[in-house]
This record gives C-alpha cells, sequence and structure tokens, in this order.
C-alpha cells in the first residue's frame, strides 16, 4: 500500500499571535522539520498543505493550498488527501514536536486495514496524526459543503481502525506525542519536555 505523508501547515497561528508555529524552535530545530523526519521516515514522498507556500518553500516540498479555504482541520485532511498520490494518507500536523517515529511506525502499519487508521487516548479520537484512506474523500466532501466540519462526523460512513491507548503506551507517553503547541504556554511546556529529555 503506497502511504503519502501529509503536513499541515494550514493554520493562522492566532494564537501564537501570527508567528508560524511550525517553525518556532526546539533543541535548535524548527518543529516542523521535527516532524518532517518523522513523517519521512515512514512513508515514501512527503507533502504540505499550506496557503503560505512562501514560508515552507525552504524545504523543497511539495505544496498544495486548501481546496475549502477556512474550513479547519478537516479541509486541511481533505485537501492532503485530494493530492496524495498514494492509496492512503498518513496525516500530521506542523505542530507536534515530539511526534514519534515508534508511534507514525504503529499507525502506517496499520492502514491497509481500515479507511481510516487512529489513535483512541482516553477515551477521544487523535485525529492528527492518523491515516485517511482515499475512500474518506466522499464523505468528508459532503461534510464540508454542508459546512460541518467536526472531523469524526464522518466516521459513521467508513471502516475507523482505533489503535489503542496501551499500544501507544507501549511506545511512548501519550501526552508527550500528541503535545501541539499552540499558545506561548504550549510552547514553554514542549520545550521543559525537551529540557528534561536531553537532561535525562
Amino acid at each position: 500500500m503506497r502511504i503519502t505523508g501529509v503536513i499541515q501547515a494550514g493554520g493562522k497561528s492566532t494564537r501564537m499571535g501570527g508567528e508560524p508555529k511550525a517553525l518556532l524552535t526546539l533543541g535548535g530545530r524548527p518543529i516542523i522539520e521535527r516532524v518532517l523526519g518523522v513523517v519521512r521516515a515512514v512513508t515514501g514522498e512527503v507533502l504540505i498543505v499550506t496557503n503560505t507556500p512562501e514560508v515552507y518553500a525552504h524545504l523543497g516540498l511539495p505544496m498544495v493550498p486548501d481546496v475549502f479555504p477556512d474550513h479547519g482541520s478537516l479541509g486541511g485532511i481533505y485537501s492532503g488527501l485530494v493530492a496524495a498520490p498514494g492509496d492512503a494518507a498518513f496525516t500530521v500536523a506542523c505542530d507536534m514536536p515530539f511526534l514519534s517515529e515508534d508511534v507514525a511506525r504503529l499507525v502506517t502499519s496499520r492502514a491497509g486495514e481500515a479507511d481510516v487508521v487512529i489513535p483512541q487516548i482516553g477515551g477521544h479520537w487523535e485525529t492528527l496524526p492518523a491515516c485517511y484512506a482515499k475512500a474518506c474523500l466522499g464523505p468528508i466532501a459532503r461534510r464540508l459543503r454542508a459546512g460541518r466540519l467536526k472531523i469524526i462526523g464522518f466516521f459513521d460512513e467508513v471502516r475507523v481502525l482505533a489503535i489503542a491507548e496501551a499500544e501507544i503506551a507501549r511506545l511512548c507517553d501519550p501526552a508527550a506525542v500528541f503535545l501541539n503547541v499552540n499558545t506561548p504556554d504550549d510552547l514553554a511546556r514542549a520545550r521543559a519536555l525537551a529540557d528534561s529529555a536531553e537532561a535525562r
């Protein structure tokens, strides 16, 4: 099965004062470069969904804009999946500094078993990172056109495979791997985690 890596970088970083959160540094590297390293390790090809391609041109990756502008994360998932040449898209957020290669491999290794392969932590669906197959395109498009932007809203129309929290926890700390850097407080917490990891 051919899986395309898709990095979502279409947000406006309003809670970070407009500064692209993907370019904030952690451990001396921009967060998006940390994410890219993991995605490249588990997929044969990577693209970025972004409406500001000039910001990420230095990465040398294919870039696509949102097909449905201002339609949130669901719109970004759709845009990446439409553009992905593979059978499925391993879709991640650009602001997850502790994205784990082990977790990425676990999710992508199950991609052929369902239309959505997604971690479930504390009863909550972790919609990024997750694998979305091309079979999701129709159900997602119908919701986007109706303005129904809840990501899990289309799950009842497709086959969904949950990756249990226990499987994730055997590999890494779920609280760290699913941390998004959306605010200055999140960034401070991420930097503290990175510092403590280095100290160990």
